[in-house]
């Protein structure tokens, strides 16, 4: 059995986590900062929009003299001239005036209101009839109404959707400060650990986590930097260590089920220089083997070498402490969406571990959703695959019963 040295919950691990301070920033072109989290706030340079303009096509006019006007008794309005999409209009309109405008097209001055051409009549030569009553700025956007100067407009931490990106650009802001992506070394261990191209002999398996626990750093944002399979030896695996923590900001080790390959990472990880190991064993299910260090500043996180289990950690722990180091606010995941689902069959736990029971979502006749436990041993990836999110059975109880209503993470 295992002996662990610093076991600890999940609350515990993630203010470990929060000792490690933030990725620097770097400047990069608006097209290329979808999905980044901005370094700093970002402020408004300029009112949008930069003047009143219209949100519809039809004519600009003073509302006060459309009042009372209907199909019976239409508003008789003369037409004083029509605004130019992209100039200021160098005409103004006076009461009993209107002017023809588009859609974003900037108000002439006495203008307040803009009534749609639907809502119009042509009555001669240059006159139109108005045929509905409008208040006060109807169909038009003040200045500044969008966004005032000095707003801000995309808060540090909080990742640029489309949206933004579109709001920046429309402020004609070319560049933004982002936080750097992280650049992590994935290193497998295990003398049966072989690479997928190969067949595998009796008593080894192929590497699937370095290529699981890869595509989980990219989708996070960042960057994978993949190692050779290291076998369990300690020389080679401090070479491998030392080489990925010159390479990148943190090192992510999988594998090592075997007691003495537990603790061959943790001596290993634990003989580098100005090293700590702060975690060594979580109080959770499936996962409970994990280990987390730091070395001059950067952080080694020891998976478990089940697939299951590291995918699973890597979730948990991993993809937070990524969106942390980009600048996002640090939360245990997963990081999925969450829904309620009613629970359709009990699921048994141990006190002291925190349990990640992976469910699948059927939905109810109800409109509701049900979440059925994909049962299976902890090696099967196969379980992942079904599975479309997590329970979390918390620590201090024994498990749920049929028919509770649970929180589902979606994975």
């Amino acid at each position: 059995m295992t002996e662990f040295l610093h076991v600890i919950t999940t609350d515990q691990f993630i203010e470990l986590l929060r000792r490690f301070k933030r990725l620097a920033s770097e400047r990069v072109a608006l097209d290329f900062s979808l999905h980044r989290s901005p370094a700093e706030d970002g402020i408004a340079p300029e009112n949008l929009p930069e003047r009143a303009r219209s949100t519809v096509d039809g004519y600009a006019v003073c509302a006060e003299d459309t009042f009372g006007a209907s199909d019976s008794i239409p508003a008789l309005l003369e037409v004083a001239g029509a605004v130019e999409m992209g100039t200021i209009p160098d005409f103004s309109i006076r009461s009993g005036q209107a002017a023809q405008i588009p859609t974003g097209g900037f108000l002439p001055a006495g203008a307040d209101a803009v009534i749609m051409v639907e809502y119009t009549n042509p009555a001669g030569r240059n006159n139109i009839e108005i045929t509905r009553p409008l208040t006060v700025r109807t169909n038009v956007l003040e200045k500044g109404e969008d966004v005032k100067s000095g707003d801000v407009i995309v808060t540090a931490g909080r990742t640029l959707r489309p949206c933004e990106i579109g709001l920046l650009a429309a402020l004609g802001i070319t560049e933004v400060s982002v936080y750097r992506q992280p650049r992590v070394a994935v290193i497998s261990t295990g003398d049966e650990v072989i690479p997928i191209e190969c067949t595998p002999e009796p008593g080894q398996i192929r590497d699937a986590n370095a290529h699981s626990i890869s595509a989980l750093i990219r989708a996070a944002g960042g960057e994978a930097i993949g190692f050779k399979i290291i076998p369990d030896n300690a020389v080679k695996l401090r070479m491998a260590l030392e080489q990925g923590l010159a390479q990148a900001d943190l090192v992510v080790l999988s594998g090592g089920s075997s007691v003495g390959t537990r603790d061959l990472m943790v001596e290993v990880a634990a003989g580098l220089p100005e090293a700590e190991v702060l975690a060594h064993g979580v109080s959770i299910r499936p996962g409970k083997p994990t280990l987390l260090a730091s070395q001059q500043g950067k952080a080694i996180i020891g998976l478990p070498g089940h697939p299951v289990s590291a995918l699973m950690v890597a979730q948990i722990f991993l993809t937070p402490f990524l969106k942390y180091l980009q600048g996002s606010e640090l939360k245990k995941g997963p990081l999925g969406q969450r829904v309620k689902a009613v629970l359709a069959v009990s699921i048994h736990s141990t006190i002291g571990l925190e349990e990640y029971v992976r469910v699948r979502l059927v939905a109810g006749t109800d409109s509701g959703w049900y979440a059925h436990p994909v049962f299976g041993k902890s090696g099967m990836l196969s379980t992942m695959v079904k599975a479309g999110g997590v329970v979390v059975v918390p620590m201090h109880v024994e498990g749920l019963a049929k028919g509770e209503l649970v929180e589902v993470i979606q994975i």
